[in-house]
C-alpha cells in the first residue's frame, strides 16, 4: 500500500498517474540487496481501462539488468473505472549497491485501443535513515 512517503516519485501519461517508492528490506552483503517497491496507478480519465502487461526493468550499479515482463500483475488483469486506482507491490534482489527501476505498463481502453503508461524512475538506494546494516 502506498504510504505517505516524501520519497515517492510520479510519472503521468495522459490522464493516468503512476506514483512509486522503494524500501530497502535487507542488505545481505555489499553485493546482494533485497528491495521492495510499490506502484500506484490512478485512472484519472473518463473511461474504464484494463491493465494488461508490464515491462519493468532494473539496472544495478554493476551494470546488471533484471526484467519483469509479461501479462498481468501477480496473475491479475486489473480493471480501473474512472477515478479508481490499483496498487502493486513486489520485491527484487539485486547484485549492486544501488539500482534504478523503470519501464512501462500496457493498458487497454474501452474502445480496445492499447497504450503505454510510463513508470516513474525509482532509485533503489539505501538512505542513511533506513538504518540497515550488512548481514554476514
Amino acid at each position: 500500500m502506498l504510504q505517505d512517503n516524501s520519497d515517492y516519485v510520479v510519472a503521468q501519461t495522459g490522464d493516468i498517474m503512476v506514483s512509486g517508492y522503494q524500501e530497502a528490506l535487507d542488505i545481505q552483503s555489499p553485493y546482494r540487496r533485497l528491495w521492495a517497491y510499490c506502484l500506484r496507478i490512478e485512472n484519472n480519465s473518463d473511461q474504464r481501462i484494463r491493465l494488461l502487461k508490464k515491462d519493468f526493468r532494473i539496472t544495478d550499479s554493476n551494470g546488471n539488468n533484471y526484467f519483469e515482463q509479461g501479462y498481468g500483475f501477480h496473475s491479475e488483469l486489473p480493471d480501473l473505472e474512472a477515478g479508481e486506482c490499483f496498487e502493486f507491490e513486489d520485491t527484487v534482489t539485486i547484485g549492486g549497491e544501488t539500482a534504478v527501476l523503470y519501464g512501462s505498463c500496457v493498458a487497454q481502453n474501452e474502445n480496445g485501443d492499447e497504450f503505454k503508461i510510463k513508470l516513474p524512475i525509482i532509485q533503489l538506494a539505501v538512505l542513511e535513515s533506513d538504518g540497515l546494516s550488512s548481514v554476514n
